[in-house]
């Protein structure tokens, strides 16, 4: 693969999440290079009663543009974990997927106000500025005034390379 775009991935998952998140990262490492996973964090749903999420981020990378990775990549893996899309976009859920950061464009600043979003990605770029805030992912990181926990029973590593 050549002219790969850095893609960081925020997932999260509140069904079966000790189970779908690795999973959800095996598949992405089928279709192509996940080159860093973060640590996994447990956090509230937000916006809907439901139980609590796990969450991660990955960097990985890819010849697609965003839109392409979100049609030919993304939903499909959701798909396959049983990801069922309602009114409802903060119900419970198998798997959800999201590019927070592409080539270092920060995409839908919605996603950087959530602290389950920030603090996997601080472990991957801490010096990354936050497109909202303005200080870096570390410091941001660092004062969330919400609950959050590392979940170190629930380990997740990038994959092996590609099978071609």
């Amino acid at each position: 693969m050549s002219n790969l775009h850095q893609a960081y991935l925020s997932l999260g998952s509140n069904i079966d999440a000790e189970k779908n998140l690795p999973k959800a990262i095996e598949l992405l490492g089928e279709v192509g290079k996940v080159a860093a996973v973060s640590s996994v964090w447990e956090s509230e749903s937000v916006g809907f009663d439901g139980p609590n999420f796990l969450n991660a981020c990955v960097l990985f990378l890819t010849p697609l543009q965003p839109v392409e990775l979100k049609e030919e990549i993304i939903r499909p893996i959701e798909a396959k974990l049983g990801r069922i899309r309602g009114s409802e976009k903060n119900a419970p859920r198998t798997i959800d997927i999201d590019i927070v950061l592409f080539d270092e464009t920060p995409l839908n600043t919605e996603f950087w106000e959530y602290a389950f979003v920030i603090i996997p990605l601080a472990e991957l770029i801490p010096d990354f500025v936050h497109p909202v805030g303005g200080e870096k992912l570390s410091r941001f990181a660092g004062q969330a005034s919400v609950w959050i926990e590392k979940r170190a029973d629930v380990v997740i590593s990038a994959m092996a390379p590609r099978r071609d």
